[in-house]
């Protein structure tokens, strides 16, 4: 199969689809990779190094999709890129696509086949491929946030760990999954002051065990969420409901209550958010205020840190990429349901429930669609 890595191109992002490492591996299986030029470089994998494990450069994104039979990107395609996918082409990269109805409608002009990280499973009952990026951004929620807290950026002037004889700030982290629990070691391990609010008694049990008691869990409700969003100075969105829209959890009347300075990190934005005031923003223009309120919502935040994220990506997503181009995309599916709950458009067909229902688009089970073509 004939892989290819275009070069990402929203706004600073400098992660990469595939390192010269999982390149090298591809091609001892027998595929071949094709590499847009500099797609890596920002990040230390120059076209050299692509080269050296076998790979072929070309100049434009256009010449990449136009020949390669599955692209591998990082993040969702972008309208131009919608534009040079064709029938039948793979495309294998995060999609997020409940919240977006012009990448949904794109994916089904193009009649590629879309296989999003994001809802991909394994035997856990976890995501796999948005694991290693929801640990980056449950940690960067929390150096961000404490860096909007700072007077410079419209914050409240809090240090988050607070010094001797001063109580540090109050950090509140909605949701214990993956993103919330590397925001509250982030957050304790400054020293702050943290509570997480989880609906799951289970996942507040290991949380518990977890943090030996250095963060407070708590029943996650109306009044819980109120009560504990008012008090805080930082608080993280990092609530997910797999595939589908993020739910609005802390309305637009409960901002207008919040402290002056406080600071809010929408880490749900790629979904939509979970803050009725979210709205996505970039690594250039990070913040806006609203109320009195600081908003961090920047829709692709382990962009900030890009090698250390495309490393990390890459290890989880090279087994599946793999699959993919040594068993060709239907058989990969049909032999691997957590693979096949990736599937989210196919030849024009919304595969996954959550996101036709977003929408109210008609929806075709994942077989179905691929028994049509």
């Amino acid at each position: 199969m004939l892989v290819g890595v275009p070069k990402e191109i929203k706004n600073h992002e400098y992660r990469v689809g595939l390192t010269p490492a999982s390149v090298r591996e591809l091609i001892a299986a027998g595929h071949e990779a094709i590499v847009e030029h500099n797609a890596g470089l920002e990040i230390g994998f120059p076209d050299e190094m692509y080269e050296a494990v076998g790979a072929s450069i070309l100049p434009t994104a256009a010449e990449v999709f136009a020949k390669a039979d599955m692209i591998v990107k990082v993040k969702e395609p972008q309208p131009v890129e919608c534009e040079m996918l064709r029938d039948g082409q793979i495309l294998y990269t995060y999609l997020h696509l409940a919240p977006d109805p012009v990448q949904t409608q794109g994916l089904i002009k193009s009649g590629a086949i879309a296989i999003a990280y994001e809802t991909v499973t394994d035997d856990f009952g976890g995501l796999p491929l948005l694991a290693p990026m929801s640990e980056v951004a449950g940690r960067m929620s929390i150096q961000a946030g404490a860096h909007a807290l700072e007077m410079s950026q419209g914050g409240r002037g809090m240090l988050l760990g607070g010094v001797p004889g001063v109580a540090p700030a109050k950090v509140t982290v909605i949701g214990g999954g993956v993103v919330g629990t590397n925001a509250a070691r982030m957050a304790a391990g400054m020293g702050a002051d943290v509570t997480i609010l989880d609906r799951s008694i289970r996942r507040m049990q290991q949380l518990d065990d977890i943090f030996k008691g250095q963060v407070k869990t708590i029943f996650s409700t109306q009044d819980a969420v109120e009560e504990h969003v008012l008090a805080s100075d930082l608080v993280v969105g990092a609530v997910l409901i797999p595939g589908a829209a993020a739910p609005k959890l802390v309305s637009r009347d409960m901002v207008g209550k919040m402290m002056r300075g406080s600071v809010l990190a929408d880490v749900a934005i790629d979904q939509g958010g979970c803050f009725a005031t979210s709205k996505a923003t970039t690594h250039e223009d990070p913040t806006y205020v609203v109320d009195e309120v600081v908003h961090y919502c920047v829709a692709n935040m382990p962009g900030g840190v890009a090698r250390t994220s495309t490393l990390a990506l890459n290890n989880a997503t090279l087994g599946h990429a793999l699959a993919i181009a040594n068993k060709g995309w239907k058989q990969a599916l049909a032999d691997d349901q957590h693979l096949l709950n990736g599937l989210n458009v196919c030849a024009g067909r919304i595969t996954y429930e959550a996101v036709a229902h977003d929408q109210n688009l008609d929806y075709m089970p994942a077989l179905e669609a691929i028994g049509a073509v």
